[in-house]
């Protein structure tokens, strides 16, 4: 019985692949994957580069607390106030998002805003 082949270790990703990858992580969201696409990219890239793994996991806490916002905006929709949380959430999701972007575009580290740190 042959023992299978280990399995070799994952390149690192290049600067600027690692700064795409980024840069998706922050704005895939806002087409409608939510907290799925930087999910996604943190599990897939995870170990291959710090740049990438960090900004992954900022998104995914931001898109995680933003869900949480959704859903309590959504639940307090009957007295009126849930429409006002729900506008603030999505108005604080592209501009957080698109500032996001455009820092990673410069290769800076960003870190959101009134983002609960689920995943450290």
């Amino acid at each position: 019985m042959s023992t299978p082949a280990p399995v070799p270790p994952a390149q690192p990703l290049r600067p600027d692949d690692e700064r795409t990858w980024a840069i998706l992580g922050h704005l895939l969201p806002l087409v409608g994957l939510g907290f799925l696409a930087p999910l996604v990219i943190w599990l897939v890239f995870r170990g291959r580069g710090p740049y990438l793994e960090d900004q992954a996991k900022e998104s995914l806490n931001f898109q995680l607390t933003l869900l949480i916002a959704y859903v309590v905006g959504a639940i307090l929709v009957i007295v009126i106030v849930g429409i006002f949380v729900l506008i603030a959430a999505a108005i604080a999701q592209v501009v957080f998002s698109i500032l996001a972007a455009v820092a990673c575009s410069r290769y800076e580290w960003y870190r959101y805003p009134l983002s609960i740190r689920f995943v450290k």
